[in-house]
């Protein structure tokens, strides 16, 4: 595996890659990333993957600072999985200057749900992915469903812009138990860790209850809300939204959970797509 850390360096060993496939990281790898990067493997002639902490999608009273930095485990997972590129950039690298063009994404998607309760996060994560294309120059990159909203608004960004890359998603990775895995996963305690599969169960229940044929969706969220609320988590929201734009769904549209919920100090999201 070829690790880059500049932009330059990392172009000069593309430059022969017709079709690179791209999956960005901040590091801190578990089984999820790995399996986005297993994933990209067949669609592109360059396996590329990058790990870099972005400063821009964290507010001042999260956790930028303290977030898990494992490099050493990360560039093992990423050889043992047939990456073929390691982009590493440090902020100088990325940012030589202060990145005062940045892509703000539709309201509508952006500052609802996940964008509501961290103000400003996808102006960061869009900035971030829109840089790390232009470095990279993918035809394909694969983003987890995990960060259903965060996909979304990549998707909607490469539309916009009429960028000749495709998006792929991949299916959240799960621990035995449901847990989807996260980086911040390491965050909890061994009884927050039992307990944080919770928040899954909340997420099936709201599925449970659809399928049933319940059809009160305000209903629906404020008991799958109460529930974790009387385990001692700190719900953001668990709400059914429709596929397409995460906005109020219509009898018949294909409908998604999703939930943000805090257990201690680590906050925990997830989804769920709801055939019914």
């Amino acid at each position: 595996m070829y690790i880059a850390h500049t932009i330059a360096d990392l172009r000069a060993h593309l430059a022969t890659a017709r079709r690179p496939a791209f999956v960005p990281t901040m590091g801190n790898l578990h089984e999820g990333h790995i399996a986005l990067v297993r994933q990209a493997r067949p669609l592109g002639d360059a396996t590329v993957a990058s790990i870099f902490v972005n400063r821009l999608q964290f507010l001042p009273h999260e956790d930028f600072d303290t977030y898990p930095r494992t490099w050493d485990s990360d560039c093992e997972k990423l050889r043992a999985a047939g990456c073929d590129v390691l982009f590493a950039p440090d902020e100088q690298a990325l940012y030589p200057e202060p990145q005062t063009c940045k892509v703000h994404p539709d309201p509508a998607l952006a500052d609802i749900l996940e964008g509501h309760f961290r103000p400003g996060f996808f102006i960061g994560v869009c900035t971030v992915v829109m840089k790390l294309f232009q470095c990279v120059q993918p035809r394909v990159a694969v983003f987890g469903k995990k960060d259903y909203q965060q996909l979304m608004a990549i998707r909607h960004m490469v539309r916009q812009f009429a960028l000749p890359i495709e998006i792929v998603g991949g299916e959240t990775f799960r621990a035995d138990d449901g847990l989807a895995l996260s980086s911040r996963n390491g965050y909890l305690s061994e009884a927050e860790s039992a307990e944080a599969v919770q928040l899954s169960m909340a997420l099936q229940a709201m599925a449970t209850a659809l399928r049933s044929g319940e059809r009160d969706l305000a209903a629906i969220e404020a008991r799958a809300m109460q529930s974790l609320r009387a385990r001692g988590w700190q719900p953001d929201y668990l709400v059914l939204r429709r596929r397409a734009d995460l906005l109020t769904p219509s009898p018949g549209e294909p409908i998604v959970a999703l939930g943000a919920a805090r257990l201690g100090s680590t906050r925990l999201i997830d989804n769920l797509e709801i055939d019914t």
